[in-house]
């Protein structure tokens, strides 16, 4: 987003990190490994790294704190507005505070939505405190319906609600499933899946709010054995549940086995009840669409802790068709708009089993796909923050 705003070239502005996690080598406790993403993520735009509190931690809300005041910045950049990406660090919280105080205008690009399910004797300490937030917000830019009527839900106006879709490179997507197309048939063989296989697409990261094992419990239902042709699950990613995932599966290709393991599990009985199932393992940017491109179609099973769920983007920017839970924050707006039956309630295998079998045998046409989520590319979010600036004075940053 960043660098497709400074080549468009019309706003001036400075990104302000406070953590340089994924841009270089880190550990990630949920993919239980160390990486970075192999993309250049800090070229083409003006950025800096904010200083923030000693031992900060991404994950949680009080461990990552503003390490200096942003006063003198504001003055230095001639700063008009500042964008933050959520609230839930504290640190965004202490930028919109002193936004607030210095009179810079405030924008809010957030992922949470009112799909959220939050306990009873929560509800009122965060509706007070979300309140106290919002109130310092003057633009409130919505990636879908689900986050805009949240927003609505806390007293936001029509006047300050903008829509800046969530997205990814669309365009790179597209590009990198046109280019591993015609290596299907050798990437599903290299990964074990039967040539006639329809193949079930799991990729994240394997922890518990994204519910990878409804997937293998949906993948047993009887319903699904009236295909007339073999399933088989395909696991890209890392993580906690790796172990509980393999446990339940036969696996006939595992990427973080060594060779002698494959050819050992792959030897287990095929009617012990367990689906057929590949491990890719951990696949980077310029790797994950290999996986999109050996699938016939990908399932977002997740809890409403998935505010959006942006592999649902990547897939369908491949033409790849999508299933997903409705505690999804996409799945309104990128699966349901398509075809209703594409999604499934949280947490019922047997509903996920009905969409599976709808979706074999109607499959959404790629070139749909493609035109429905090129609603929500990065283009689309760049143009409405040209509209939003010079809504605004335009005159500084």
């Amino acid at each position: 987003l960043w660098q497709a705003l400074s080549k468009e070239g019309t706003i001036p502005f400075e990104v302000w990190y406070l953590s340089d996690h994924g841009a270089r080598p880190g550990y990630d406790p949920q993919f239980g490994k160390s990486f970075s993403w192999d993309l250049d993520m800090l070229s083409g735009y003006p950025y800096r790294f904010i200083r923030t509190n000693k031992g900060a931690r991404l994950g949680r809300f009080e461990r990552l704190r503003l390490g200096e005041p942003l006063s003198k910045l504001f003055q230095e950049k001639k700063v008009n507005a500042i964008w933050v990406q959520g609230w839930q660090v504290l640190a965004y919280w202490q930028a919109v505070r002193q936004a607030h105080r210095a009179g810079v205008e405030v924008w809010l690009r957030g992922e949470s939505n009112d799909l959220a399910v939050t306990p009873v004797w929560k509800k009122p300490f965060k509706r007070l405190l979300l309140k106290q937030f919002f109130r310092r917000v003057d633009r409130f830019l919505y990636i879908g319906q689900a986050n805009r009527r949240l927003y609505e839900s806390y007293g936001a106006r029509q006047e300050q609600l903008h829509p800046a879709p969530y997205c990814v490179d669309n365009e790179r997507f597209a590009r990198q499933a046109e280019q591993f197309l015609p290596q299907r048939g050798t990437i599903r063989r290299g990964w074990g899946i039967p040539e006639d296989a329809f193949c079930i697409l799991f990729a994240g990261k394997f922890v518990q709010k994204k519910r990878p094992l409804d997937l293998i419990a949906a993948a047993c239902d009887p319903l699904l054995k009236t295909l007339g042709r073999p399933l088989h699950l395909l696991f890209t990613g890392s993580g906690e549940l790796g172990h509980s995932l393999r446990r339940n599966c036969r696996i006939a290709f595992d990427g973080e086995s060594n060779d002698s393991c494959n050819s050992e599990i792959a030897s287990d009985s095929d009617h012990d009840g367990r689906p057929s199932a590949s491990f890719t393992g951990f696949l980077n940017q310029t790797e994950i669409s290999k996986a999109y491109i050996a699938a016939d179609c990908l399932v977002l099973p997740s809890d409403h802790r998935e505010t959006w769920g942006l592999v649902v983007n990547e897939a369908m920017a491949g033409g790849l068709p999508c299933i997903a839970s409705n505690a999804c924050g996409c799945a309104e707006d990128l699966v349901a708009s398509l075809d209703p039956d594409l999604v499934f309630r949280t947490g019922n295998p047997a509903a996920l089993a009905k969409s599976l079998a709808h979706i074999a045998s109607h499959p959404p046409p790629p070139d749909v796909l493609k035109a429905r989520v090129k609603k929500f590319e990065v283009t689309v979010s760049v143009a409405a923050v040209n509209r939003l600036y010079r809504f605004s004075d335009g005159a500084g940053r």
